[in-house]
């Protein structure tokens, strides 16, 4: 049966992060994964798991920006089953990393836009040169919320892997092409351990 992945970390503050703060996150992130009531990984899953890891924490990876440009028309989120989430574009960031500038489209779930637990999320897939190499192949995400003023604050060390990265049974979305960094940005989750 396939699951469908709709955020991993719901709950998740998007502020700046000190690194205490981003090692306490990756803990919890560990032992929700291998708690069987939150049922993210069933019993077999569990049993073959090796661990997460991580780059690590480098302030480097810590930009703001201010989100630029118009939001989009809908449009069907391509994933990694059949499942084809709607989304918006809602806007694009302009940073520099690595001496490179760089751009990331941002989009908004158009099911949950209205919904007041997620209605200021945002959502940034992204894939980078570490990607099918340190990290895993079908890209990273980046949660944050609708900024106030346009400025957002984007850490790119608190970027995890979807759930598919763990298991088969999941449906997550893959990030769009233009959402492809020519960077290596060595920062966040690694692809699992023995993966």
């Amino acid at each position: 049966m396939i699951k469908y992945l709709f955020l991993l970390f719901p709950l998740l503050p998007f502020a700046q992060k000190s690194p205490a703060e981003v090692q306490q996150l990756r803990i919890e992130h560990l032992e929700e994964l291998l708690d069987t009531s939150s049922q993210i990984l069933n019993l077999d899953e569990i049993e073959e798991f090796e661990g997460l890891d991580y780059f690590a924490y480098d302030s480097t990876y810590v930009i703001a920006s201010k989100i630029r440009g118009c939001k989009g028309k809908p449009f069907e989120m391509v994933t990694t089953t059949e499942r084809k989430p709607v989304y918006r574009k809602y806007g694009h960031i302009v940073f520099e990393l690595n001496g490179v500038k760089s751009k990331l489209n941002v989009y908004q779930p158009v099911i949950d836009a209205k919904n007041k637990e997620y209605g200021d999320y945002l959502f940034i897939p992204f894939r980078d040169k570490t990607s099918s190499h340190e990290t895993y192949g079908g890209g990273r995400y980046i949660d944050i919320t609708l900024p106030f003023n346009k400025i957002v604050t984007i850490d790119f060390n608190l970027s995890y892997n979807p759930y598919c990265a763990y298991s088969y049974r999941y449906s997550c979305p893959i990030p769009p092409v233009e959402n492809t960094l020519n960077i290596e940005v060595k920062a966040g989750e690694k692809t699992p351990l023995a993966h």
